[in-house]
């Protein structure tokens, strides 16, 4: 045999809030040690402390290996942290603060109390441009829609992380931003030529590599003018070795994105996948949700290696760095858990909300006394991010500040819906809208029309995508606040009673 453990270049995931026999079974045979972990896998602050010291042992234990622990923690809508942390919003709003330093300090408190918790690895930040209004996954994961915003407060975030111990990981390369699929459900592609990518997709990852992070995830794209083979950029070698590597001289930790969504598992297969990737150059391959197929594939990678498929020397050079990794990781010093959830943290996470609510369009206006407040239910955007309450309520909330009267509708609301919230409004002395992605729902946008033609004093917020203020009708005040959460509403309310003036700007270009 090859001597390759395959094991430790693979990050695993699994369901349960502790060490289970079946994963230390599982570790012990194909000697995973690097676990990426999910809500379903968070209960509290407490139980994830342990549950990260658990891993931490049985894998010294049973591999002689400290782990990479590793979570999706962007903020705002992927956020993976139990309720008692201070989770910062979505990268759009941070970036609408206009600030970098807001980057910084959000990456500062994330990794202050990932470290707290014992996860020492985020994957995060989106370095992806967003500069497709269409894109259904990236979207408010996104800094913005030119590279010089992104890479700003990209590495404003990926100081503040890995200054406090944690490994950041710039994602997904070379770029996931001009795309309207989601790679979790289909096999995008973006047709540019290298010219075009560098001055846009690839330059905030130059910038990223330039600040020091110290891990690149991978996209499963296909860029066919970057390599003709036909395969995503997860497992294409031009790519992630030619380009990533030899031209942009990164040293750091490849990882690939999961190998169980569509764009992989359906066109190619994740074992097959994993392979591939390894092939190309990737350090670890991810596979999220099914610890058997994870052993398929690290058999298989075994295999391949054995047969000359995937170069030893690469993958002994690979172990290497994966394990010089390991040990600077496990000897960040780590903050004491009391610094989770701390009165400052939450009070800068706050005052980072209060910097991003943007203004646009007419003034804003005096709803009255009597205010109709309308809103779209909240949905999950994709499978990166986090489940919602479809029962939630923008418009419940508003009520709840301001009095008055609250109408809920679905996210694409019918006609009877729509007359339904029209009639109410008939009654009001002023109507707020809250939208949530309205740009990718055509119904919303006639619901916008509708109330507007009631000619009451009106306002849109925008609770996700700023571009909804895209279609605001003349007359109508937009704002922006980028999460549909409570806060918002909170937000919102102050704006409307004067108490909180917008001094946000927008982080993208709204469409013509």
């Amino acid at each position: 045999m090859s001597g390759i453990r395959a094991g430790h270049h693979l990050m695993v995931g699994f369901f349960g809030t502790q060490v289970s026999d079946e994963l230390r079974a599982y570790v012990r045979r194909y000697q995973f040690s690097n676990f990426i972990l999910f809500r379903r896998n968070v209960e509290s602050a407490e139980q994830l402390e342990t549950l990260c010291r658990q891993l931490q042992a049985v894998s010294m234990e049973e591999t002689s290996r400290p782990a990479i622990i590793a979570t999706d923690q962007e903020g705002g809508v992927v956020s993976r942290l139990p309720q008692e942390c201070a989770v910062v919003p979505t990268a759009m709003a941070v970036a609408a603060t206009g600030d970098p330093a807001f980057a910084y300090q959000a990456g500062r408190i994330t990794g202050r109390e990932m470290m707290a918790l014992g996860v020492n690895c985020d994957l995060a930040p989106s370095v992806d441009v967003n500069c497709n209004p269409r894109n259904p996954v990236i979207n408010v994961r996104s800094y913005g829609d030119t590279p010089q915003q992104v890479g700003a407060f990209a590495c404003g975030m990926i100081r503040g992380l890995q200054e406090n111990g944690v490994l950041a990981c710039a994602k997904h390369f070379p770029g996931h931003g001009d795309t309207d699929t989601d790679s979790h459900i289909g096999l995008p592609c973006v047709d540019k030529g290298r010219k075009e990518l560098d001055s846009c997709e690839l330059a905030p990852f130059r910038e990223a590599i330039a600040a020091g992070v110290g891990a690149v995830m991978t996209t499963h794209i296909l860029f066919p003018q970057l390599d003709e083979g036909g395969v995503p950029a997860t497992m294409s070698r031009p790519i992630l070795t030619g380009i990533l590597r030899q031209e942009m001289g990164f040293d750091g930790l490849i990882i690939t994105d999961c190998m169980m969504m569509d764009a992989i598992a359906k066109h190619y297969g994740t074992v097959e996948g994993s392979v591939a990737a390894c092939a190309a150059g990737a350090d670890m391959v991810c596979i999220c949700h099914d610890l058997e197929l994870a052993g398929k594939a690290c058999m298989a990678i075994e295999q391949a290696v054995e047969a000359g498929r995937i170069d030893k020397a690469q993958m002994l050079h690979s172990a290497a760095r994966i394990d010089a990794l390991k040990k600077r990781l496990a000897a960040a010093p780590r903050p004491q858990a009391d610094c989770v959830g701390t009165r400052e943290h939450f009070a800068a996470v706050a005052a980072m909300r209060e910097a991003a609510v943007c203004h646009v369009g007419a003034p804003v206006p005096d709803v009255g006394d009597a205010p109709l407040f309308v809103a779209c239910s909240p949905y999950t955007i994709s499978q990166a991010s986090d489940a919602v309450d479809e029962k939630e309520s923008f418009a419940v909330w508003m009520q709840e500040e301001m009095g008055g009267c609250a109408v809920t509708l679905r996210r694409a609301p019918d006609d009877r819906e729509i007359a339904r919230a029209c009639e109410a409004a008939e009654k009001a002395t002023g109507v707020v809208l809250g939208t949530c992605n309205a740009h990718l729902t055509p119904q919303q946008l006639e619901l916008i029309a509708a109330l507007a033609r009631g000619k009451k004093p009106m306002a849109v917020v925008a609770l996700r995508n700023s571009y909804d203020l895209s279609y605001l009708p003349d007359g109508v005040c937009g704002l922006a606040v980028y999460e549909y959460i409570r806060e918002s509403a909170v937000n919102t309310a102050r704006v409307l009673r004067g108490e909180l003036i917008p001094r946000g700007r927008l982080a993208t270009r709204l469409e013509a």
